[in-house]
C-alpha cells in the first residue's frame, strides 16, 4: 500500500531533487505543503520536518476522471518527504491501491503506469549524486 524509500540527503536537498525528477518525468508539482510551517501558523508546535508534494500528470488524470469522477477525491498524488531515524524518507500511497477502492478495473493500467513513474521519480530524488539506486 505504501512505497517508502530512504536517502542520506537532507530534506531540503531531497525536495530540490524531487522537484527536478517530477519535471523530468513529465509530471508537475501542484502544491508543496510544509507541515511544520502550517502547524506553527495554527499555533501548534511541530518540530519535525515534513514536506508534502502534490504532483500530477494531467493526461493521466484526465483519463481517470473521464471514467470515474469520484476518483477526484484521491487526486492529486502525494509524495511526502520527512525525517525518520536519522534518514530522509520519501513515501507515497500506491496509486494502484487507491484506485482499487473505486472498483474501476479498466483503469488499472493507468494506475500502474502512474505508480511506476512515481517510484521512478522517488528513486531519482533519493539517488546519491544523480545515481539511481
Amino acid at each position: 500500500m505504501l512505497v517508502k524509500l530512504s536517502t542520506h540527503k537532507s530534506v531540503s536537498e531531497t525536495a530540490a531533487a524531487l522537484q527536478a525528477a517530477v519535471q523530468a518525468n513529465h509530471f508537475g508539482v501542484m502544491q508543496i505543503h510544509n507541515l511544520k510551517e502550517t502547524m506553527a501558523k495554527k499555533g501548534v508546535e511541530f518540530t519535525r520536518e515534513c514536506l508534502i508534494f502534490e504532483v500530477c500528470q494531467p493526461q493521466q488524470a484526465k483519463k481517470v476522471l473521464e471514467e470515474n469522477m469520484s476518483v477526484s477525491t484521491a487526486l492529486p498524488c502525494r509524495i511526502s518527504i520527512y525525517e525518520e531515524d536519522g534518514k530522509t524518507i520519501l513515501a507515497t500511497l500506491k496509486p494502484t491501491t487507491l484506485l482499487a477502492m473505486f472498483h474501476t478495473p479498466q483503469l488499472e493500467p493507468v494506475a500502474q503506469e502512474v505508480e511506476d513513474t512515481m517510484v521512478k521519480i522517488m528513486k531519482e530524488a533519493a539517488a546519491e549524486r544523480g545515481i539511481v539506486l
